[in-house]
């Protein structure tokens, strides 16, 4: 189905999707692109929550998630722990360099020097090359994480920076929940996460860019301490068409 991107057709969709749970959202996209829609997943909770509910739903969209191969041993148990539990593949894409390679081309320990170049080796390239062969991408992004995600719509239309020519729908189907509700349905319906959760790592990334956080804290204000950084670029170099 070809949906228009006008901004104002854009809004209008929101609009419509803002106003169904996110069950409702994910049934959609489903119904609208089918396996042209997928999820993008670092295993963080509302992502574990949005592919559970997409299941229950009905909706079968496939599921990827970007193994920078610097993650948390933690992180890679649990993506064998979902597959299990859910009994589908969570496909691994993988950067052209690894960790070794981009040592000897990049420098060493790239992530303390030039952080941003790291994440865009290491997450954003494969993210563009997978996006290629999607019409919609679905995230587990939600407005309360940090201050620069406020204003994340249900569904945007986003562009890719480095080419205008490639854009895509985004869908966020639980922006608008908040922590606490992520978390109660993780207990409620007894799903698998990270057991870093628990000692205080709210936003999960890579082992030698995040920390636990303090009470009160952003969720995000864990990532890449001692660099003005909180996005590791995945959602910035997709951004919305106005």
């Amino acid at each position: 189905m070809t949906l228009p991107t006008d901004t104002a057709a854009v809004a209008a969709l929101d609009a419509k999707l803002a106003g169904m749970d996110a069950s409702g959202r994910l049934r959609w996209a489903w119904e609208t692109f089918g396996e042209r829609a997928a999820f993008g997943t670092s295993f963080q909770g509302a992502g574990i929550v949005a592919i559970d509910l997409a299941r229950r739903a009905g909706a079968k969209l496939p599921v990827f998630t970007l193994d920078t191969g610097l993650l948390f041993p933690e992180t890679y148990a649990l993506k064998e722990r979902l597959e299990k539990y859910w009994g589908f593949t969570i496909k691994s894409l993988v950067p052209d360099l690894t960790v070794d390679r981009q040592n000897e081309v990049l420098g060493p320990e790239l992530w303390k020097t030039d952080p941003d170049l790291c994440c865009n080796t290491r997450k954003v390239v494969p993210l563009r090359s997978k996006l290629q062969t999607l019409d919609c991408w679905i995230t587990g992004v939600r407005r309360e994480q940090s201050a620069t995600r406020t204003d994340t719509g249900i569904i945007e239309y986003v562009q890719d920076e480095t080419n205008p020519e490639h854009s895509l729908w985004k869908l966020n189907p639980v922006a608008d929940w908040s922590r606490n509700q992520i978390w109660d349905y993780i207990k409620a319906h007894g799903l698998p996460y990270n057991p870093l959760q628990d000692r205080g790592y709210r936003s999960i990334g890579c082992t030698h860019c995040t920390r636990p956080v303090a009470d009160g804290q952003d969720e995000r204000a864990g990532r890449w301490t001692g660099f003005n950084k909180t996005e590791c670029g995945l959602h910035t170099a997709f951004r919305r068409k106005q």
